[in-house]
Parts: structure tokens; C-alpha cells; sequence
């Protein structure tokens, strides 16, 4: 099984409908789609810097962008099927279809290490691959990706959110990244096709 993040940065790109298709058409039983939270989050974002209410507030309102992102998605693509935890996501797979996770558990009624900035959909992607035994992480993301760049590397980039590469550490499945207009390599992927040596 695998999760593919799509950064929200592609809810307003015209790519993003033939990403749902491509996942939609060779993600069947295997992949588990989580969405960012774009430009929900960013107002979030804005929000916060003018009201300065506290982190975990932020952090839920967040969530609940990424919420919207996934119904966006789904919108667009309604062969992507809603799920909001893991049975329901393993239900779907069983079920041949592609999974589109809506993150409600990861709403926080207390503050912690994992409701402040540093941490992003990209984190929530990685936690939620974990407690799935995923199989591969994919990251999809609009920005350019240093191709030969450690995970820390992007952090510090702001790639990645400053929390990665640390959980990261010692993961037991791949994490690939992939940009926007990478269909093609995403396809390969997906259907197993060998990488091109660089």
C-alpha cells in the first residue's frame, strides 16, 4: 500500500484533475491519497498573524483545510473514495478502490510537539504512512526539488516542513518526491516501470 501526498499549492493548478485521473485509473487497492491544505491553510496562516490565537487552534484549523482539500478532490474526482481512519481506508483498498483521507484524527484537543507550524501535511502524510505499514510515500509538490538533496536539505529549503527529515529517520518504505509535471515518472511508478538512470 501506498500514500501519495499532493501538496495543496495544486488545488488551483490545472494539473490536478489528471492527477486524481492517474490515481484514480492505476491506484486502485493501493494508494491512499492525502491532500494539503493550500490555500485553506494560508489563510489559517493570515488569520493567526492577525488575531495571534494560540497553535493548537491553528493546528485544528489546518486539519480541517487539508479536510477541505480532500473534498475538493473528490469533487473532482469522484471515483476517489472518502475515508476518514485507517479501517475505513483499509476497507476501501480491500474494496479495489483508491483511498482520499480525510486527517480527522489528527484534530488535537491539547497542544504538543506536533500542532505548531513546523509540522505540515507533509508530517501528517508521513505519520499516517507509518501507522499504515505503507509500502512508499509520494510527495507531490509545485516547487523545484534539488534532485541529489537530503530530506534535511529540503527542510531547510522549506521543501519540506522542518519536522521531516527527523521523522523520516529510519523509515522502512521509500519516500519519493515528485514535481507537479512529473505525470509521466509518477505513471512509471505506479506501474512498476524501472527509473532511467540520470
Amino acid at each position: 500500500m501506498w500514500v501519495v501526498k499532493i501538496g495543496g499549492s495544486l488545488n488551483h493548478d490545472p494539473l490536478l484533475p489528471q492527477w486524481l485521473a492517474l490515481l484514480a485509473q492505476l491506484g486502485g487497492g493501493r494508494v491512499t491519497l492525502v491532500c494539503g491544505g493550500g490555500s485553506f491553510a494560508d489563510e489559517v496562516r493570515r488569520t493567526q498573524s492577525h488575531w495571534r490565537f494560540d497553535d493548537l487552534a491553528a493546528h485544528n484549523m489546518a486539519v480541517l483545510a487539508m479536510t477541505q482539500s480532500a473534498y475538493l478532490a473528490h469533487a473532482l474526482q469522484p471515483a476517489l473514495r472518502l475515508a476518514r481512519d485507517q479501517s475505513e481506508i483499509r476497507a476501501v483498498l480491500r474494496g479495489g478502490q483508491v483511498a482520499l483521507w480525510l486527517p480527522c484524527d489528527w484534530l488535537r484537543e491539547r497542544g504538543g510537539a506536533d500542532t505548531g507550524w513546523d509540522t505540515s501535511s507533509d508530517s501528517i502524510a508521513l505519520d499516517l504512512a507509518r501507522q499504515l505499514n505503507a509500502e512508499r510515500l509520494v510527495v507531490v509538490k509545485s516547487c523545484t526539488i534539488a534532485p541529489h538533496a537530503s530530506l534535511a536539505e529540503l527542510g531547510h529549503a522549506g521543501v519540506l516542513d522542518a519536522r521531516f527529515a527527523a521523522t523520516a529517520a529510519g523509515a522502512n518504505f521509500p519516500i519519493d518526491l515528485v514535481h507537479r509535471a512529473e505525470l509521466a515518472r509518477m505513471r512509471s511508478l505506479l506501474i512498476g516501470e524501472p527509473r532511467p538512470p540520470a
